[in-house]
């Protein structure tokens, strides 16, 4: 199943939304699709062996929208489109209102044909999109704003030619109509602004890449265009300079702001071996460094695409909206039409029962639901992306600020997640051939304990010798052949699910569990051959996290396959009340379905071991390791090693919701008063237009405020 975002112009208010949903949803080999207003995206699931591309954008504009390419759309122009569509309209209304409302009619010879002609210029031309839009609606029994703006306009415009056909000589309704229109692209603007500031997040990511880097090929350098960059590249990065794609430094030292990536303020150290990411900024040393990962595969790429997917995802709060819109137009027609039989037949003035039904075809406007979440939503994925928070689903964002059970894995993730070899006992040879052995069989692991032996092997200068028949056995060790010799490398559970007696050492083991320590025994042709042990420190903010969290009524609990020794002692440092130790991969997952029963529950973890926890809560927190892993595995990703980023995440979500049901109030409360207030004739067409802008553009706005909250 293939996942595409397709850009969509041309959409007005959520029942537009709904209409290329329902659209898209009916065709064969699609199984999702989720348009977003205020992104303007239609992010569509479908199989490519049964609908192509070119199927899909043909259904999109089949109901009068128009499909652009991402890189050649630019909102700043099209919301400068909208602005001249405006100005005309206000140029050619003018006269219209001027010469209706403050001039007798009559005063000079072809002022009826004035006020007739620029009013016919700014319902038909400038106007066009409303009917366009209407006729392409109907033709498959769909409604939406545009029906509510033809009609409404229509019955004022084509009551005042009638009117001029008859010879009446008295006041017209033109300037309803053109006023009206004017007032909606007014709000058209307005809304568009707003949402060009919603959108910066993602256009400030868009910026930080280079388009030009220097890269050293055949022994020279070139300046060339960054999309031109390949795997292999030799990128020269001088100090300043903006670094295009991920690498491996080959070459120099220098200090790189890596904060537009992790939010991380300070500088970072960097020297030969380490990683360098796109969009990061060198400081004041220079270096070389080898393309490893280029265009969709950086880092920068990737975090653009995560973000998009959270701004095209919808949050269950939106389904609210969306069956409300599904039938609102039609009621409102309904209304609409009542509101003038009603008036009519209580003998009421003509005017009275047009103006009345027209204000209410424009007041109901369902813009504002429309706008409500997507809104809220893509500022609070901007904010989230600034602060190093990767907000992958929105459904997932909006439940966090209801999180009841906070469950974080140990090693990684509660502490720093770097274990220092602390302690080694030999039984068979010496110190350096036990950690000879374990250095050559964890060469081959990713798990944290791995460097730590790893790093104390090199200080000794141990050398490594091959490994054949290499396994790892999750959450218990690993092992294999070291010429000819059988060895293994875990905790006690592995030792005795292949018989080897460790009971030589088992005051030592339990010592050292009792510090805290984690303990490795290797066995030797089945035979125990000594041990390692090396201590994890917990992570400096992990305290403060945890107490925010709990001030906050949060339940956390602690899960790792690490022993229960090891695992209490960070569990009493940090006041952590319920601590499952010994876990495999698989127990986490179970343990998570039982606490699913009586709440939402968040899973924190590194993204590698707890890739299957992370799947099964209700919401994954992945903390950024590097790997690819780590991107795709939990619904938030942060992006550096920081536990308060959990802290801000969860408080991020819950402010989101805020401004979400604020939205929601204002659009329901703006509908339920409006309405009825131009049924009774307490508001004419041009207020309700007004109205209607201002309400769309009060939404957006609304959810702009986020920014200015402290997380």
């Amino acid at each position: 199943m293939l996942k595409q975002n397709f850009k969509v112009k041309g959409m007005h208010c959520e029942s537009c939304v709904l209409l290329i949903e329902r659209t898209l949803k009916k065709k064969p080999g699609v199984s999702d699709a989720v348009v977003n207003l205020t992104t303007e995206f239609a992010t569509v699931s479908y199989d490519p062996q049964i609908i192509k591309d070119s199927d899909l954008v043909k259904a999109i504009e089949s109901k009068g929208y128009k499909v652009v390419k991402e890189a050649e759309y630019n909102r700043e122009k099209e919301v400068g489109k909208i602005g001249l569509k405006l100005l005309a309209s206000a140029i050619f209304t003018l006269p219209v209102f001027i010469l209706s409302m403050f001039i007798k009619p009559g005063t000079f010879g072809g002022q009826e044909y004035i006020i007739f002609g620029s009013a016919t210029i700014v319902q038909f031309v400038l106007g066009w999109e409303f009917y366009r839009n209407t006729f392409v609606s109907l033709r498959s029994f769909d409604t939406g704003m545009d029906t509510l703006v033809a009609l409404g306009t229509s019955a004022a415009y084509f009551y005042s030619v009638y009117l001029m056909i008859k010879g009446h000589r008295g006041h017209t309704y033109f300037e309803t109509s053109a006023v009206l229109i004017t007032v909606i692209l007014l709000g058209r603007y307005l809304e568009a602004r707003a949402k060009l500031n919603a959108s910066d997040a993602i256009k400030k990511l868009m910026n930080l890449a280079p388009k030009k880097a220097i890269v050293i090929r055949d022994g020279k350098e070139a300046e060339i265009i960054t999309n031109e960059i390949i795997k292999g590249d030799v990128i020269m990065i001088k100090p300043g300079g903006i670094i295009p794609v991920d690498g491996s430094i080959i070459e120099g030292t220098s200090s790189v702001d890596e904060s537009m990536i992790t939010g991380e303020a300070n500088p970072v150290e960097k020297n030969a071996g380490d990683l360098v990411k796109s969009g990061t900024i060198n400081k004041n040393g220079a270096f070389r460094f080898k393309a490893e990962k280029v265009g969709d595969e950086t880092t920068l790429a990737k975090i653009i695409k995560l973000i998009e997917d959270a701004q095209g995802s919808k949050a269950p709060v939106q389904r609210l909206a969306d069956s409300v819109a599904s039938v609102f137009v039609p009621i409102v027609i309904v209304i609409s039409i009542i509101t003038f039989s009603a008036w009519m037949l209580a003998g009421k003035e003509f005017a009275l029962a047009l103006s009345s039904a027209v204000a209410v075809l424009v007041i109901a406007c369902p813009c504002a639901l429309g706008l409500a979440t997507p809104a809220a939503i893509m500022v609070g994925s901007g904010i989230g992306a600034k602060n190093g928070i990767l907000i992958k689903n929105a459904g997932a964002f909006e439940k966090l600020g209801r999180a009841k059970y906070f469950i974080f894995d140990k090693t990684g993730t509660l502490s720093a997640g770097k274990p220092e070899v602390s302690d080694i006992i030999a039984l068979d040879g010496s110190d350096d051939e036990i950690l000879g052995a374990a250095y050559a069989l964890e060469k081959n692991s990713e798990h944290p304990l791995a460097e730590a032996i790893i790093q104390k092997a090199n200080d000794r200068g141990v050398s490594k010798e091959p490994v054949r028949d290499f396994k790892a056995v999750p959450g218990k060790g690993i092992s294999g052949s070291i010429d000819g010799v059988k060895y293994m490398l875990g905790n006690t559970s592995m030792m005795d699910d292949s018989g080897v007696e460790h009971s030589a050492l088992e005051k030592e083991i339990e010592a050292f569990q009792m510090e805290g320590k984690t303990v490795m025994l290797l066995s030797k042709n089945g035979n125990l051959s000594g041990l390692i042990a090396s201590q994890d420190p917990v992570k400096a903010d992990a305290e403060a996290a945890l107490d925010e969290l709990k001030n906050n009524g949060i339940k956390i609990l602690m899960m790792t396959g690490d022993n229960i020794l090891a695992a209490q002692y960070i569990a009493d440092k940090l006041d952590i009340p319920v601590v499952k130790a010994g876990l495999l991969p698989g127990e986490k997952l179970a343990q998570i379905k039982n606490l699913q029963t009586d709440g939402i529950t968040v899973m924190v973890g590194d993204g590698i071991n707890d890739a299957p926890a992370l799947a099964q809560a209700d919401i994954g927190i992945a903390l950024f390791t590097g790997t690819d892993v780590a991107m795709e595995s939990g619904d938030i990703v942060l992006m550096k090693n920081d536990l308060m980023l959990v802290v801000k995440a969860y408080n991020l979500s819950k402010y989101t919701m805020n401004k979400i049901k604020q939205n929601l109030f204002w659009a329901f409360f703006y509908n339920i008063i409006g309405i009825p207030l131009a049924a009774f004739g307490l508001l004419n067409p041009m207020m309700a237009g007004t109205a209607m802008a201002l309400s769309s553009v009060s939404v957006v706005t609304n959810s702009l405020l986020l920014r200015n909250k402290k997380l």
